[in-house]
């Protein structure tokens, strides 16, 4: 196989490949630096490119593999987390002219776990800044889309998505606060992953809200974002809020067999004003599955709609909170979309926040009523990519005096302000051009990411949107 097709195969097979000798990781690292340099200038996904370290740790990967040190699925595999975890010794912007020059004293336990697992950093990947900014205003310029680069990747994780997609890294690791992970995986035609808010430590990267952020896989396949969670989870007595619920053995889930997987389908909110092409391709996936033994189940959410309005105010109060210094510092470096919100976010009460917070509540409760019914819930995993602009000519139909329509969230805020797993996987593409990338969501109960990836592979296994890539 020439080393310019290695970068197409999934971490799955090149890590079969690595194991069995049959290709170095220092020659599978050249490759993704070569796909690198040659798409970087058109994508910008990546912030940093950390050439000599990457191929640094592929040698020494090649080296223990060789003398029969073989460390796992990991082992000699080259990955990319977002900008905003912290990496000792190496640049970590968050995105940011704010901290547009730290170089952090230590790791972050993610990438700090991933390093013990043999994998190979190539460097670290653009988002929106401090994971909420415009994306076009932000310190380094915005990542595009690889399907069509006139066109977002979603944010805020949004060089992870664009990477991924363009088959510049096999792995990544992206942030989700409100859908920063699973909002690029949609646009850009990928697998994202939102686990248990408790079961990956956020130790070590920057904080947008304490008690909604999430770090998690972000991968071109299911089996691979599985293989990546099972080296991340797990408890870290530097998070204070990491689980010590056991980690299982998240291969066992990819089977491919779904006979007997409840599939809940939701009544109200999260199919509704949905992109006639996405609700389609999503109802399409779901009767896939039930052609393969899966049953479905109406269930309900009836505050659903709450979940975006409530979780936006509970994500900029403590934002603000946590960015507080540096607004008074160097407020003249912010995107102007950040520091606008930060400096708003001021002003809500404290009564504003502790009614999300009740909201949170409420929607914990109907969340767990509907998997009393259900194992998985399944729901379109967002619309299709929208062109890139600048927030200044964004249209808006809100009549200045008049009330605004409340804020929508998509479907994925209601994992965060719950904690509930979702993951989000390709199920189709558009049909005008430009042709663009279709997804499903499923959510699950806490620390069930086994019924996510069951049922996420096995409908994987039985199409082949995930092997569609975009002409670069």
């Amino acid at each position: 196989m020439a080393n310019n097709d290695l970068v197409f195969q999934s971490g799955r097979e090149l890590a079969a490949m690595i194991k069995a000798r049959k290709i170095s990781p220092v020659e599978l690292t050249q490759a993704y630096l070569d796909r690198i340099a040659a798409l970087n200038p058109k994508l910008n996904a990546f912030i940093t490119v950390t050439k000599d370290v990457a191929l640094a740790q592929a040698k020494q990967a090649e080296k223990d593999i060789a003398a029969g040190k073989y460390l796992g699925a990991l082992h000699g595999l080259p990955y990319a987390p977002k900008d905003i975890l912290a990496t000792k010794g190496i640049l970590t912007t968050n995105g940011s002219k704010v901290t547009a020059d730290w170089v952090p004293n230590y790791e972050s336990t993610v990438t700090e776990r991933l390093a013990r697992s043999g994998a190979v950093l190539l460097g670290k990947l653009n988002l929106l800044e401090f994971a909420m900014g415009s994306g076009t205003l932000s310190g380094f310029g915005p990542a595009r889309n690889p399907w069509h680069t006139d066109y977002s990747p979603s944010g805020s994780s949004s060089g992870s998505g664009a990477a991924l997609a363009a088959y510049m890294t096999p792995l990544s690791i992206g942030t989700d606060t409100g859908g920063s992970i699973r909002g690029p995986a949609s646009f850009c035609g990928i697998v994202g992953l939102k686990q248990t808010y408790g079961r990956v430590s956020r130790y070590g990267v920057t904080t947008l809200a304490w008690t909604l952020d999430h770090a998690g896989p972000m991968t071109k396949t299911v089996a691979d974002a599985a293989a990546m969670l099972q080296v991340i989870a797990g408890h870290d007595p530097r998070d204070p809020t990491t689980s010590r619920e056991p980690v299982p053995d998240y291969s066992k889930a990819l089977t491919g067999n779904v006979k007997g997987l409840r599939i809940g389908v939701p009544k109200t909110y999260f199919f509704e004003n949905q992109n006639p092409e996405s609700d389609k391709a999503t109802k399409a996936a779901i009767q896939k599955l039930v052609e393969m033994g899966a049953t479905t189940v109406d269930v309900d959410v009836p505050h659903a709609k709450y979940a975006g309005s409530a979780g936006w105010i509970v994500a900029m109060a403590e934002a603000a909170c946590f960015h507080e210094k540096r607004l008074r510092q160097k407020p003249e470096l912010f995107d102007p979309v950040v520091r606008e919100r930060l400096e708003a976010a001021k002003f809500y009460s404290a009564t504003d926040y502790l009614k999300a917070l009740r909201v949170r509540s409420i929607l914990q409760d109907e969340m767990a009523k509907v998997f009393e019914k259900c194992d998985v819930m399944a729901v379109p995993g967002g619309s299709p990519a929208s062109k890139l602009e600048p927030p200044e000519t964004a249209k808006s139909d809100v009549k200045p005096g008049s009330a605004a329509p409340a804020f929508r969230g998509g479907n994925t805020f209601i994992g965060n302000m719950t904690g509930y797993p979702e993951i989000v996987i390709p199920c189709g593409f558009t049909t005008a051009a430009p042709t663009l990338p279709l997804t499903i969501g499923f959510y699950a109960k806490p620390f069930d990411e086994l019924n996510l990836f069951r049922a996420a592979y096995a409908y994987e296994s039985a199409t082949d949107w995930h092997k569609k890539r975009p002409t670069l």
